[in-house]
């Protein structure tokens, strides 16, 4: 049984600040507070195409291990390492992250999928924010019901953890608007 959710945000910033909020959000000193699920975070490759306008970037990062504290309890483990792999169109002003779990894949699989594009009602200034996340646990897949409510949790978590993301997204976009602004803040 896999657990499936999307949920869309809408930024009151211009696409390029959202976008270069991102990339910041886990950099910030204060953010790690907000965040403390992630405990690393390393750029693993970057490339640039300029004839199509695209940046291609892969990030490792280092988490706490998905879920309600007895999922880290069954598999084990702590940590689990994840890949987030974005691709940024500045032609066609849109960014895609995927991350994807790496470690713990016997037990559960995660997938994420974040889509950054210019509200169509406002694209100059406002930013449309799709989420998908999927959750399977796997060796339980026996025991359907105990899977199910064990999925539920970590939705549970997951969206959670997308709340206090949108607080830090909406935080940077506004340390970056008053950066440009040449306000301290």
């Amino acid at each position: 049984m896999v657990k499936a959710y999307a949920q869309e945000h809408i930024y009151k910033h211009p696409w390029e600040r959202v976008t270069s909020a991102s990339w910041r959000k886990f950099s910030d000193p204060e953010n790690k507070r907000t965040l403390s699920h992630i405990l690393e975070v390393d750029t693993l490759n970057h490339k640039l195409d300029t004839e199509a306008g695209k940046l291609f970037t892969t990030r490792a990062l280092t988490i706490h291990t998905p879920g309600p504290w007895f999922v880290r309890k069954i598999v084990g483990q702590e940590i689990c390492h994840c890949v987030e792999s974005t691709v940024v169109d500045a032609r066609s002003r849109s960014m895609q992250l995927t991350t994807r779990n790496m470690s713990l894949e016997k037990f559960i699989e995660v997938e994420e999928k974040i889509r950054y594009d210019p509200h169509p009602d406002n694209p100059n200034g406002w930013t449309i924010c799709k989420q998908e996340t999927s959750i399977k646990i796997k060796p339980l897949s026996a025991l359907a019901s105990m899977a199910e409510k064990i999925e539920q949790r970590c939705v549970e978590k997951f969206q959670q953890n997308s709340v206090k993301g949108r607080e830090v997204m909406e935080r940077m976009c506004k340390y970056l608007e008053a950066e440009s602004s040449g306000i301290s803040v």
